[in-house]
């Protein structure tokens, strides 16, 4: 008779230590030593695009995190090039990164590697990922390095020039000046565009040969003998005067050069010169700051509340501080610059402390602003929707945690903290507890300012990780939840039982169908989740879509 093995159908919870493998479970070693899961490489490439290599994480650096990171987009190109362009795209187009520098990157991979197919759709949407000169250069930079400057490529820098008219054009040219070693003359000179109109070209040899090349020009063209390879005088080119065709733009540029501060600001208010356009030891006068500030766009606004504040421009209940306040609580002002969550977040950060990062330039923060960075963070966001399920929010704030996130000067523990309290302030029932080798409250509430909850994080970043404790704690405390919300680097390996055994075992015990999301805070690709589990869903920290995505999941309308 034979043996029945009974352990085979029993219902005991189920353990495995985070450094063993699970077998049958297809995981591999994340870069702490546990066994989690691979994401696929296109969710690995989503989370590059995002949050991108820009500091490295905790365990690796930011060269060995890029070169996983290209290995991948490289190989996500060759098996579908059109598929990598219109996500590199996406998110640039959207502004779902808190960065685009990963997006030119990538475009420039695509045009790089790419067959040729892929490398003619890249070029062709190169105007949607570089919209202004300092992409472009950034562009310019990665391109050069990947291939060598072929017809294509010149067509397609050349079109980027000829679809702006010729002010737009002067905005660039004055904006965005040089960056990277690279400036609009080197890539004209590459290109070579044909200008369609005599403003346009004015322009165009403004970019090239300054202020003193808009008058009559020829140039002798050399070319080489067909039969004995000497070089010799060809054509000559004749170029007729474009001084009166040049924009006010750039003529009140060139005067603001050498203005006092009175002519100065009368140019800035009749000809919106941007803050680029106005020579440094002017950049400390009252007068200045407050023309700039007129029409200034929101990015460069929240760029400068540091220097406007310490020039005394900005103070309590002073016109420029109102004007500040409204269009920070403007969600079209917002929507219309493209501003980013992230960037808010750090700008609230900076501006709160009353000091920058680098340098020796302090201020006396305005609460207004403060709290009006606090709004706008959340109107980045759009109508964010609730969920309507209690949530349990699992926060990492292992050692691991404390490295920078997309380069920023947020660590990964603080864009945590934010992301959860754009949930904690539509939801009404959940709690947010942090994670390390232990389980502890974060006192993170509804209505709670951003600089205070990050204050709340700061300095408990420590221990080992494991990331089944969140799941865990849930079924040791028999608490009935509609949904784990975890995030994470997914570098966990601490724990005596597997993450997604521990939800196993949670759902087999109290709620079935308990939806699960990890929102990946590093460009690894690794997960905690198992891949084949249709109630657990990986997202992108700082993806600006996320916190939408995350409501309908658990919800149950998206699967």
């Amino acid at each position: 008779m034979a043996v029945i093995n009974v352990k085979q159908f029993s219902r005991k919870p189920v353990a495995t230590p985070q450094t063993e493998e699970v077998k049958g479970k297809d995981q591999v070693q994340n870069n702490a030593g546990g066994f989690v899961f691979q994401l696929t490489p296109w969710d690995q490439m989503r989370r590059y695009l995002i949050l991108g290599a820009e500091g490295g994480t905790y365990y690796v650096a930011e060269q060995d995190l890029l070169k996983q990171s290209y290995t991948n987009v490289v190989a996500c190109i060759k098996e579908n090039g059109r598929r990598a362009v219109d996500m590199i795209v996406e998110i640039s187009d959207k502004a779902l990164a808190p960065k685009n520098d990963p997006a030119i990157f990538a475009l420039a991979l695509c045009a790089a590697e790419g067959n040729d197919e892929t490398k003619a759709y890249a070029l062709a949407n190169l105007g949607k990922v570089c919209r202004i000169g300092t992409h472009l250069f950034h562009f310019g930079q990665y391109v050069n390095a990947l291939r060598g400057w072929g017809r294509g490529l010149r067509r397609a820098i050349g079109a980027w020039y000829l679809a702006k008219d010729a002010n737009a054009l002067a905005y660039q040219g004055i904006k965005y000046q040089a960056r990277d070693g690279w400036s609009h003359r080197d890539l004209l000179r590459l290109a070579h565009p044909v200008a369609s109109d005599a403003k346009q070209d004015a322009v165009l040899r403004w970019m090239v040969w300054g202020i003193d090349g808009l008058g009559k020009r020829e140039i002798v063209r050399k070319q080489v003998g067909k039969v004995s390879g000497i070089i010799a005088d060809g054509r000559t080119d004749k170029y007729p005067a474009r001084t009166r065709q040049l924009p006010d733009m750039i003529a009140a540029f060139e005067k603001a050069k050498t203005a006092d501060v009175k002519t100065l600001v009368g140019l800035i208010a009749e000809y919106d010169l941007p803050r680029e356009a106005i020579p440094t030891e002017k950049l400390n006068e009252l007068a200045v700051w407050e023309a700039l500030l007129e029409k200034m766009p929101i990015t460069a606004m929240i760029r400068n509340l540091g220097k406007m504040t310490s020039i005394g421009l900005l103070k309590p209940l002073s016109k420029a501080a109102n004007k500040v306040v409204s269009s920070l609580k403007d969600v079209e002002v917002l929507k219309k610059g493209r501003v980013h969550p992230m960037a808010v977040l750090i700008a609230g950060k900076i501006y709160g402390q009353g000091r920058g990062d680098k340098g020796s330039l302090t201020w006396t923060p305005v609460p207004a602003i403060v709290e009006a960075l606090d709004a706008a963070f959340y109107l980045c966001y759009g109508n964010v929707r609730k969920t309507g399920k209690p949530l349990l929010f699992g926060l990492d704030i292992s050692a691991s945690m404390g490295s920078p996130i997309a380069g920023s000067p947020l660590s990964c523990a603080e864009g945590t903290a934010a992301l959860s309290l754009i949930h904690a302030n539509v939801e009404d029932n959940y709690h947010v507890m942090g994670f390390s080798s232990s389980f502890i409250d974060l006192h993170i509430r509804k209505g709670m300012r951003l600089n205070e909850a990050l204050k709340h994080i700061t300095g408990k970043n420590f221990g080992s990780t494991d990331c089944s404790l969140p799941a865990q704690w849930a079924l040791q405390n028999k608490v009935e939840i509609g949904g784990i919300i975890v995030m994470t680097d997914n570098e966990t390996y601490a724990g005596s039982i597997h993450p997604f055994q521990a939800l196993q075992n949670y759902r087999k015990a109290m709620v079935p169908d308990l939806r699960q999301v990890v929102v990946g805070m590093t460009a690894t690709g690794f997960t905690i989740a198992d891949p084949k589990d249709k109630l657990s869903l990986d997202v992108v920290g700082f993806d600006a879509s996320a916190p939408n995505v995350i409501a309908d999941f658990i919800r149950g309308e998206l699967t």
